[in-house]
């Protein structure tokens, strides 16, 4: 593995967030790691980055060892360029779990566009995936019309006051599903599931994850209750928790 830098917080406990940027191809990734145990990777939404972690990854640290990384283009990652494709994202994070000497089958947990990348992990190489942990996830169905709003006026308050944009812009490849959607791919998962959803999500309505369900072999669903787009920010309590009961199950 070729690491660029490697920090340990300072003053921290033994199981504390440490950071190291790791080199992946041309791209320097940024990542957070805290813990012991078994490898668990957490993938962030289109929003925001790997700090969105550090309040699941410090309690539950005693049993699993979590890497976050900022996705490519996010973060402390590089971002060579104004927009990715999806492909980008996953042969990127597929590149760094290799880097990291992370073996499979692996558990990955992802929110909203960190699932989606999840999914993509997932349908290229099913058996290096262990279990899967899916919140709001983007690709069960179309962004709805409030969050498409909610989205472009983000966009052009920043363009008008001259701030830059702080995420990629995601563009889509010839053949891909508008949303990314991909229901019709999800029999071909096997493992374990856990899908987590707040009960109204502006961007994604939980239609999409019932459907998701009911379609996926293994999956089970927990409807948080609420409005928001993040219920593992929102609930943190009661996600962690969700997540350490699912983690531990054989």
């Amino acid at each position: 593995m070729t690491v660029v830098s490697e920090q340990k917080t300072p003053g921290s406990s033994p199981n504390a967030v440490e950071t190291l940027t790791v080199k992946v191809g041309d791209d320097n990734i940024f990542v957070r790691k805290a813990g012991t145990g078994p490898p668990v990777l957490l993938l962030h939404g289109g929003a925001c980055d790997s700090s969105d972690w550090v309040d699941t990854m410090v309690p539950l640290s005693g049993s699993y060892t979590f890497y976050a990384p900022d996705l490519l283009g996010y973060g402390l990652s590089d971002r060579n360029r104004e927009g990715y494709y999806l492909s980008d994202f996953a042969d990127s994070t597929r590149s760094l779990v290799h880097m990291l000497g992370l073996k499979s089958p692996l558990t990955i947990v992802g929110h909203s566009l960190g699932g989606r990348v999840a999914l993509e992990l997932a349908f290229g190489q099913p058996d290096s995936v262990r279990k899967l942990v899916l919140i709001d996830t983007t690709g069960f169905s179309r962004l709805a019309r409030w969050g498409a709003f909610l989205g472009t006026m983000a966009y052009w308050v920043r363009k008008v006051m001259g701030r830059p944009q702080p995420y990629p812009r995601f563009m889509m490849e010839n053949g891909a599903m508008p949303d990314w959607i991909c229901l019709d791919r999800l029999p071909e998962l096997k493992m374990p599931t856990l899908i987590v959803w707040n009960q109204r999500d502006p961007y994604y309505t939980v239609k999409g994850a019932i459907r998701a369900q009911r379609i996926l072999p293994q999956a089970r669903l927990e409807i948080m209750p609420g409005y928001g787009h993040a219920p593992h920010r929102t609930a943190r309590d009661r996600f962690n928790n969700l997540l350490a009961a699912f983690l531990a199950e054989p």
